[in-house]
Protein backbone atom coordinates (compact mmCIF):
# COMPACT_ATOMS: atom_id res chain seq x y z
CA UNK A 1 0.00 0.00 0.00
CA UNK A 2 1.37 3.68 -1.07
CA UNK A 3 0.06 4.96 2.29
CA UNK A 4 -2.74 7.12 2.56
CA UNK A 5 -3.83 9.94 -0.07
CA UNK A 6 -7.03 10.47 -0.44
CA UNK A 7 -7.51 13.79 -1.90
CA UNK A 8 -10.84 15.91 -1.45
CA UNK A 9 -12.02 14.90 -4.44
CA UNK A 10 -12.28 11.45 -3.44
CA UNK A 11 -13.04 11.76 0.15
CA UNK A 12 -16.13 13.17 -1.50
CA UNK A 13 -16.35 10.43 -4.16
CA UNK A 14 -16.07 7.33 -1.62
CA UNK A 15 -17.20 8.90 1.48
CA UNK A 16 -20.10 5.66 1.80
CA UNK A 17 -17.17 3.58 2.41
CA UNK A 18 -14.81 5.91 4.35
CA UNK A 19 -17.61 6.34 6.54
CA UNK A 20 -17.81 2.50 7.52
CA UNK A 21 -15.65 0.72 9.98
CA UNK A 22 -14.86 -1.80 8.30
CA UNK A 23 -13.68 -0.24 5.33
CA UNK A 24 -12.85 3.33 6.18
CA UNK A 25 -9.86 5.24 4.27
CA UNK A 26 -7.34 2.39 5.06
CA UNK A 27 -9.76 0.47 2.73
CA UNK A 28 -10.57 2.48 0.39
CA UNK A 29 -6.81 3.33 -0.24
CA UNK A 30 -6.44 -0.34 -0.41
CA UNK A 31 -8.87 -0.64 -3.35
CA UNK A 32 -6.84 2.63 -5.37
CA UNK A 33 -3.85 0.84 -4.83
CA UNK A 34 -4.85 -2.39 -6.06
CA UNK A 35 -4.69 -4.33 -9.58
CA UNK A 36 -7.80 -6.43 -10.74
CA UNK A 37 -7.89 -8.13 -14.04
CA UNK A 38 -11.43 -9.33 -15.50
CA UNK A 39 -11.55 -11.78 -18.00
CA UNK A 40 -14.32 -11.54 -20.33
CA UNK A 41 -16.29 -8.16 -21.20
CA UNK A 42 -19.93 -10.07 -21.62
CA UNK A 43 -22.79 -10.26 -19.36
CA UNK A 44 -20.73 -11.70 -16.53
CA UNK A 45 -17.66 -9.25 -16.68
CA UNK A 46 -20.01 -6.11 -17.52
CA UNK A 47 -21.63 -5.39 -13.85
CA UNK A 48 -17.83 -6.80 -12.41
CA UNK A 49 -16.25 -3.82 -14.19
CA UNK A 50 -18.93 -1.12 -13.25
CA UNK A 51 -18.87 -2.00 -9.72
CA UNK A 52 -15.18 -2.16 -9.34
CA UNK A 53 -15.03 0.98 -11.26
CA UNK A 54 -16.79 2.79 -9.32
CA UNK A 55 -15.87 1.32 -6.37
CA UNK A 56 -12.33 2.65 -7.29
CA UNK A 57 -9.98 -0.46 -7.79
CA UNK A 58 -7.21 1.60 -9.00
CA UNK A 59 -6.00 -0.52 -11.76
CA UNK A 60 -8.55 -2.59 -14.14
CA UNK A 61 -7.06 -5.19 -16.49
CA UNK A 62 -10.14 -5.97 -18.96
CA UNK A 63 -9.50 -9.30 -21.40
CA UNK A 64 -11.70 -10.13 -24.13
CA UNK A 65 -11.29 -10.53 -28.20
CA UNK A 66 -14.84 -9.91 -29.13
CA UNK A 67 -16.75 -7.43 -30.46
CA UNK A 68 -19.85 -5.81 -29.44
CA UNK A 69 -23.27 -7.21 -30.78
CA UNK A 70 -26.84 -5.68 -30.44
CA UNK A 71 -27.99 -8.63 -28.70
CA UNK A 72 -25.16 -8.22 -25.99
CA UNK A 73 -26.95 -5.20 -24.80
CA UNK A 74 -29.84 -6.67 -23.08
CA UNK A 75 -27.36 -7.81 -20.25
CA UNK A 76 -24.19 -6.36 -20.63
CA UNK A 77 -24.69 -2.78 -18.82
CA UNK A 78 -21.01 -1.24 -20.15
CA UNK A 79 -21.41 -1.29 -23.78
CA UNK A 80 -24.39 0.70 -26.06
CA UNK A 81 -25.84 1.04 -28.93
CA UNK A 82 -23.00 3.22 -30.55
CA UNK A 83 -20.61 0.38 -28.97
CA UNK A 84 -22.01 -2.38 -31.50
CA UNK A 85 -19.15 -3.72 -33.68
CA UNK A 86 -16.52 -2.24 -31.21
CA UNK A 87 -13.57 -4.11 -29.15
CA UNK A 88 -15.83 -4.48 -25.80
CA UNK A 89 -12.57 -3.95 -24.29
CA UNK A 90 -12.72 -0.33 -25.95
CA UNK A 91 -16.12 -0.10 -24.98
CA UNK A 92 -16.08 -1.06 -21.65
CA UNK A 93 -12.90 1.23 -20.99
CA UNK A 94 -14.63 4.08 -22.60
CA UNK A 95 -17.15 3.45 -19.67
CA UNK A 96 -15.23 3.00 -16.99
CA UNK A 97 -13.24 6.27 -18.15
CA UNK A 98 -16.86 8.29 -17.92
CA UNK A 99 -17.62 6.74 -14.51
CA UNK A 100 -14.44 6.86 -12.49
CA UNK A 101 -11.34 8.96 -13.55
CA UNK A 102 -9.16 7.44 -10.49
CA UNK A 103 -9.22 4.07 -12.47
CA UNK A 104 -6.64 3.04 -14.75
CA UNK A 105 -7.52 0.54 -17.32
CA UNK A 106 -5.51 -1.90 -18.83
CA UNK A 107 -6.50 -3.28 -21.86
CA UNK A 108 -6.43 -6.90 -23.73
CA UNK A 109 -7.91 -7.81 -27.20
CA UNK A 110 -6.61 -11.21 -26.88
CA UNK A 111 -8.11 -14.96 -26.08
CA UNK A 112 -6.46 -16.04 -23.36
CA UNK A 113 -4.41 -19.36 -24.48
CA UNK A 114 -2.00 -21.92 -22.26
CA UNK A 115 0.62 -19.64 -24.19
CA UNK A 116 -0.42 -16.01 -22.87
CA UNK A 117 -2.32 -16.98 -19.52
CA UNK A 118 0.90 -16.52 -17.44
CA UNK A 119 1.64 -13.69 -18.29
CA UNK A 120 -2.00 -11.91 -18.68
CA UNK A 121 -2.40 -12.69 -14.94
CA UNK A 122 1.13 -11.48 -13.99
CA UNK A 123 1.09 -8.49 -11.98
CA UNK A 124 -2.54 -8.22 -10.43
CA UNK A 125 -3.66 -9.00 -7.15
CA UNK A 126 -7.18 -10.77 -7.64
CA UNK A 127 -8.62 -12.30 -11.19
CA UNK A 128 -11.98 -12.24 -11.85
CA UNK A 129 -13.62 -14.82 -14.43
CA UNK A 130 -16.35 -14.21 -16.16
CA UNK A 131 -15.80 -16.60 -19.28
CA UNK A 132 -18.08 -18.20 -21.26
CA UNK A 133 -16.41 -21.53 -22.10
CA UNK A 134 -14.85 -24.58 -20.16
CA UNK A 135 -11.38 -24.09 -21.76
CA UNK A 136 -10.94 -20.95 -20.71
CA UNK A 137 -11.99 -21.34 -16.60
CA UNK A 138 -9.98 -24.37 -16.78
CA UNK A 139 -7.07 -21.96 -18.34
CA UNK A 140 -7.61 -19.12 -15.67
CA UNK A 141 -7.82 -21.74 -12.77
CA UNK A 142 -4.68 -22.99 -13.61
CA UNK A 143 -2.43 -20.27 -14.24
CA UNK A 144 -3.95 -18.49 -11.39
CA UNK A 145 -3.42 -21.51 -9.04
CA UNK A 146 0.21 -21.47 -10.31
CA UNK A 147 0.67 -18.30 -9.45
CA UNK A 148 -1.14 -18.18 -5.87
CA UNK A 149 -3.55 -15.17 -7.21
CA UNK A 150 -7.27 -15.16 -5.80
CA UNK A 151 -9.96 -15.44 -8.26
CA UNK A 152 -13.71 -15.21 -8.26
CA UNK A 153 -15.71 -17.98 -10.72
CA UNK A 154 -19.30 -17.09 -12.13
CA UNK A 155 -21.47 -18.83 -14.63
CA UNK A 156 -24.72 -18.46 -15.50
CA UNK A 157 -27.39 -20.32 -17.20
CA UNK A 158 -31.03 -19.03 -18.39
CA UNK A 159 -32.41 -17.80 -15.25
CA UNK A 160 -29.72 -19.60 -13.15
CA UNK A 161 -26.03 -18.96 -11.96
CA UNK A 162 -23.45 -19.88 -9.59
CA UNK A 163 -20.65 -18.06 -7.94
CA UNK A 164 -16.98 -19.32 -5.80
CA UNK A 165 -14.16 -17.92 -4.76
CA UNK A 166 -10.35 -19.96 -4.93
CA UNK A 167 -7.49 -18.80 -2.79
CA UNK A 168 -4.04 -20.44 -2.43
CA UNK A 169 -5.05 -22.18 0.47
CA UNK A 170 -8.20 -23.98 -0.54
CA UNK A 171 -9.80 -26.13 -3.36
CA UNK A 172 -9.47 -24.97 -7.03
CA UNK A 173 -11.49 -25.29 -10.10
CA UNK A 174 -10.82 -28.34 -10.99
CA UNK A 175 -11.74 -29.90 -7.79
CA UNK A 176 -15.32 -28.63 -8.00
CA UNK A 177 -15.11 -29.83 -11.95
CA UNK A 178 -12.68 -32.27 -12.79
CA UNK A 179 -13.89 -33.02 -16.28
CA UNK A 180 -16.26 -30.26 -18.73
CA UNK A 181 -19.18 -32.11 -19.74
CA UNK A 182 -19.33 -33.64 -23.61
CA UNK A 183 -19.85 -30.70 -26.34
CA UNK A 184 -23.17 -29.67 -26.75
CA UNK A 185 -24.50 -31.29 -23.11
CA UNK A 186 -24.98 -27.28 -21.79
CA UNK A 187 -26.68 -25.48 -24.76
CA UNK A 188 -25.01 -21.84 -24.36
CA UNK A 189 -27.38 -18.75 -24.26
CA UNK A 190 -27.99 -18.09 -27.96
CA UNK A 191 -29.47 -21.21 -28.31
CA UNK A 192 -31.31 -21.50 -25.18
CA UNK A 193 -31.64 -17.53 -24.24
CA UNK A 194 -31.06 -15.96 -20.62
CA UNK A 195 -33.32 -13.62 -18.00
CA UNK A 196 -31.50 -10.02 -18.84
CA UNK A 197 -31.14 -9.32 -15.09
CA UNK A 198 -29.23 -12.12 -14.71
CA UNK A 199 -25.81 -11.63 -15.15
CA UNK A 200 -26.08 -8.33 -13.08
CA UNK A 201 -26.86 -10.44 -9.71
CA UNK A 202 -24.03 -12.95 -10.27
CA UNK A 203 -21.56 -10.09 -11.98
CA UNK A 204 -22.15 -8.32 -8.45
CA UNK A 205 -21.62 -10.97 -6.00
CA UNK A 206 -18.25 -11.49 -7.75
CA UNK A 207 -17.46 -8.01 -7.33
CA UNK A 208 -18.41 -8.18 -3.78
CA UNK A 209 -16.00 -11.12 -3.40
CA UNK A 210 -13.04 -9.16 -4.92
CA UNK A 211 -13.68 -5.57 -2.94
CA UNK A 212 -13.78 -7.84 0.42
CA UNK A 213 -10.34 -9.90 -0.97
CA UNK A 214 -9.06 -6.63 -1.71
CA UNK A 215 -9.92 -5.00 1.62
CA UNK A 216 -9.29 -7.78 4.08
CA UNK A 217 -13.15 -7.66 5.04
CA UNK A 218 -15.92 -10.52 5.56
CA UNK A 219 -15.65 -14.43 4.57
CA UNK A 220 -14.94 -15.77 1.25
CA UNK A 221 -16.45 -18.14 -0.47
CA UNK A 222 -13.80 -20.03 -0.40
CA UNK A 223 -14.69 -23.93 -0.42
CA UNK A 224 -18.52 -22.63 -0.93
CA UNK A 225 -20.45 -22.20 -4.28
CA UNK A 226 -23.44 -20.60 -4.21
CA UNK A 227 -26.19 -21.50 -6.52
CA UNK A 228 -29.31 -19.01 -7.48
CA UNK A 229 -32.52 -19.66 -9.14
CA UNK A 230 -33.92 -16.28 -10.11
CA UNK A 231 -37.42 -17.85 -10.91
CA UNK A 232 -37.77 -19.13 -7.14
CA UNK A 233 -35.62 -16.09 -6.02
CA UNK A 234 -33.32 -18.90 -3.99
CA UNK A 235 -29.93 -18.97 -2.73
CA UNK A 236 -28.22 -22.37 -2.23
CA UNK A 237 -25.05 -23.56 -0.72
CA UNK A 238 -22.75 -25.99 -1.20
CA UNK A 239 -19.14 -27.31 0.25
CA UNK A 240 -16.62 -28.78 -1.63
CA UNK A 241 -13.29 -29.73 -0.52
CA UNK A 242 -9.62 -30.01 -2.64
CA UNK A 243 -8.72 -33.04 -4.45
CA UNK A 244 -5.61 -34.63 -3.55
CA UNK A 245 -5.83 -36.28 -6.73
CA UNK A 246 -6.43 -33.05 -8.14
CA UNK A 247 -3.91 -32.69 -11.13
CA UNK A 248 -3.14 -28.94 -10.48
CA UNK A 249 -3.56 -28.35 -6.22
CA UNK A 250 -3.20 -31.62 -5.22
CA UNK A 251 -0.67 -33.63 -3.91
CA UNK A 252 0.96 -34.34 -7.04
CA UNK A 253 0.17 -31.08 -8.72
CA UNK A 254 1.42 -29.50 -12.07
CA UNK A 255 4.82 -27.37 -11.83
CA UNK A 256 3.47 -25.35 -15.65
CA UNK A 257 0.36 -25.04 -17.30
CA UNK A 258 1.79 -26.51 -20.27
CA UNK A 259 1.37 -29.87 -18.24
CA UNK A 260 -2.59 -30.34 -19.13
CA UNK A 261 -3.55 -31.06 -22.29
CA UNK A 262 -6.24 -28.22 -23.95
CA UNK A 263 -7.90 -28.52 -26.59
CA UNK A 264 -9.27 -26.10 -29.01
CA UNK A 265 -12.67 -27.95 -28.18
CA UNK A 266 -14.96 -24.75 -27.07
CA UNK A 267 -17.99 -26.34 -25.04
CA UNK A 268 -21.38 -24.62 -24.70
CA UNK A 269 -21.33 -23.97 -20.90
CA UNK A 270 -23.41 -22.28 -18.42
CA UNK A 271 -22.25 -18.70 -18.51
CA UNK A 272 -22.47 -15.76 -21.00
Amino acid sequence: MSGLSLDATQLDRYSRHIIMDEVGPEGQQALLDAAVLVVGAGGLGAPVVEYLAAAGVGTLGIADDDVVERSNLQRQVVHGDDDVGRPKVESAADFVANLNPDVTVETHEIRVEPENARELVAGYDFVVDATDNFRTRYLVNDVCTLAEIPFSHGAIYKFEGQVTTFTADGPCYRCLFPEAPPDGMVADCATTGVLGVLPGTVGCIQATETVKQLTGIGELLVGRMVFYDAMDMTFEEVEYRRNPDCPVCGDEGIDSIGEVEYTDESCAVQAD
